[in-house]
């Protein structure tokens, strides 16, 4: 039987304020910096009507990581300054990277009215890897493999990196897994985790107990990390729940960042301004 990994921070996901929005953000908190590669993580949840238009943001630019998009209801456009332009719809994901620098905008399709509600996660670059050519993974909920919950109902899909022998479609720059778990009430599910990986557990709605210690419930507690102390971790659903497990191997190594980049010293960060300012990651209209 595999060693439980112990939990180091139990945390909320409380509202902060992006731009005239109202968004969760339960990673970086004053208590976790980051959750190395794992930068920053925000919960958005909007309805979408003629006099309601949802979060939507102009365009700006990235540097030096991956800024990456789960929609788990309704639809968002998408378009870049590298010509990509497309519309993720629920169980998408979206796994760009940023590298040398990509102007970007996103925000709800023209024609679409309900509710829309994602996670943005910013994955960090090794400082080999900040500068490397912009590109764009539109990985679509069909091409997820699915791995089903033993004696329960609920599935687990694999965005990036394997689980039961299941290998996610999206490639990675460093040893990464992501998965979605929808499970149904009374599921019981241990996962494996690679010894060297950081570990994090966000619950998106539901209400589900981790290693028989602690209970996720939506406006209450909704992260967990972990040490890396034992092999996997165990969930039970008490009630039908969603959930985003992200694990990775850490790159441990100084992050300088100010909005929108994310580098390893302040002269990288002044670059990475300078070039914007000139042109140098395109441009978008």
């Amino acid at each position: 039987m595999k060693t439980l990994r112990s939990i180091v921070y139990k945390g909320k996901s409380d509202y902060v304020n992006m731009g005239g929005n109202l968004i969760r953000q339960p990673l970086p908190t004053q208590e976790v910096d980051q959750v190395d590669p794992f930068l920053l993580l925000h919960h958005y949840k909007y309805d979408v009507g003629p006099y309601s238009p949802g979060l939507s943001l102009s365009p700006h630019p990235h540097r030096g990581f991956e800024p990456v998009t789960f929609i788990f209801k309704g639809e968002q456009l998408h378009r870049d300054s590298l010509g990509n332009e497309g519309i993720l719809h629920a169980g998408d994901v979206q796994w760009m990277t940023a590298g040398s620098g990509v102007v970007h905008d996103e925000g709800p399709s023209k024609d679409f009215v309900g509710t829309m509600e994602g996670i943005q996660l910013w994955v960090n670059l090794p400082k080999k890897h900040k500068m490397t050519t912009p590109k764009y993974q539109d990985v679509k909920a069909e091409k997820m493999p699915l791995v089903a919950v033993k004696n329960g109902k609920g599935i687990i899909k694999v965005v990036a990196g394997e689980l039961n022998g299941q290998k996610g479609p999206t490639s990675t720059f460093t040893d990464i897994n992501a998965y979605i778990a929808n499970l149904e009430a009374g599921d019981n599910i241990t996962i494996p985790i690679p010894a060297n990986h950081e570990l994090l557990v966000y619950l998106l709605e539901g209400e589900t107990r981790v290693n028989d210690v602690d209970t996720l419930k939506e406006d209450k507690l909704q992260i967990l990390t972990f040490a890396k102390d034992g092999e996997a971790i165990s969930l039970e659903a008490n009630q039908n729940s969603t959930l985003l497990i992200l694990s990775g191997e850490p790159i441990e190594e100084k992050v300088t960042s100010w909005g929108p980049y994310v580098m390893n010293t302040q002269t990288e960060i002044m670059e990475a301004m300078r070039d914007f300012q000139q042109g140098k990651m395109g441009y978008l209209y």
